[in-house]
């Protein structure tokens, strides 16, 4: 009898028990290739902890076979835990994703001072050969631009790992999800789906990001004083659209917090997030404008305690303060375990 082709082994290191920590293991026979890796941050039963990582013992212990790291997109419980893996490695393995994920990728890795890493950018129905696993890229939407599911044939089975997603008709950069791609897929036959699965348990459809820009531009339009906006640093399309409402009203955009001021550099620079240089202003030249002139993008949506949220709201940023007549707009939904976080700032 001809021998079986082996297993295909499918080993999640994170991602499964709550957001975040997202790394998943694809093996077949000598080849391996991972998927994501992500970190989590702590909640508030965790002090003294500054980020949590997934177990990817297995990885190092087979590093050997490792072909190349797939990125879906570049939210932090998909990259965060990047520099530490690559670091723990003793070769170079390439890392493929789209362009602005890397970006995001080349500023964790200049921070952690890691040199010669392989990055591939890779976009819309990119193949990649990867030893036993014939990979192909393809568009979904998310609440950051340039988001892949990833189709993968092995001489064991054919499967698809969504990545994060949700199925929006009217994206802000008109990127729609790739149906043409996955219907391909579904009526070729899969073997295996690997969903995203969060908010399944609510029913309807998600509602449209740009459902959230006439809820923006009004409250930006109608603010007296000055607007802070607290939202991810890397949901670039709901960055876009606060930007556009402030302009629109004659309003100078600020930017503040680390991640908040890295992450909107790195997408003006690579075309995801337009705003001219004349309608941006640094946090220290605030106080030669109007407070109705004024709107603030900072971090700290999730209750961070070091974030430019917190550190204004307890008085102990440089630059800004918060003052009564200020508009404050908490523009995410708390990640689930952060709500307590959120509620004390």
């Amino acid at each position: 009898m001809p021998k079986k082709d082996p297993a295909l082994k499918v080993i999640p290191m994170g991602g499964l028990d709550g957001i975040g920590k997202n790394m998943t293991v694809f093996e077949y026979g000598n080849d391996m290739v991972l998927v994501d890796a992500g970190l989590m941050f702590p909640d508030d039963e965790q002090p003294g902890i500054d980020l949590v990582l997934p177990d990817y013992t297995y990885v190092l212990e087979n590093e050997d076979k490792l072909r190349g790291i797939l990125i879906t997109h570049g939210h932090e419980d998909h990259i965060g835990a990047l520099p530490y893996l690559l670091m723990d490695l003793t070769r170079k393995v390439p890392i493929y994703s789209s362009k602005l994920s890397l970006g995001f990728i080349e500023g964790k890795l200049a921070e952690h001072k890691i040199v010669g890493t392989k990055l591939r950018e890779v976009t819309d129905g990119s193949k990649v050969q990867l030893g036993a696993f014939d990979i192909t890229f393809f568009s979904m939407t998310h609440s950051i631009p340039a988001a892949f599911g990833i189709h993968m044939k092995t001489p064991a089975g054919t499967l698809i790992h969504s990545g994060d997603f949700k199925l929006d008709q009217t994206p802000i950069d008109g990127v729609r999800p790739n149906y043409a791609a996955i219907t391909k897929f579904g009526s070729e036959g899969l073997d295996l789906l690997l969903s995203d699965s969060t908010n399944a348990n609510r029913p309807g459809m998600t509602p449209s990001e740009a459902s959230v820009g006439a809820a923006l531009r009004h409250i930006i339009k109608n603010a007296t004083g000055r607007v802070f906006v607290a939202s991810f640093s890397s949901h670039i399309h709901r960055l876009q659209q606060v930007c556009d409402a402030s302009v629109a009203v004659k309003r100078k955009v600020v930017v503040t917090g680390r991640s908040m001021i890295t992450n909107t550099k790195v997408a003006r620079e690579l075309g995801y997030l337009n705003i001219a240089d004349k309608d941006i202003i640094d946090a220290y030249d605030v106080d030669k404008l109007a407070d109705d002139r004024i709107v603030v993008l900072c971090t700290g949506s999730q209750g961070e305690p070091l974030s430019a949220l917190a550190r204004m709201a307890n008085g102990e940023h440089k630059s800004l303060s918060i003052r009564p007549q200020d508009t404050v707009i908490i523009s995410a939904t708390p990640v689930p375990g952060n709500e307590k976080s959120v509620q004390s700032i």
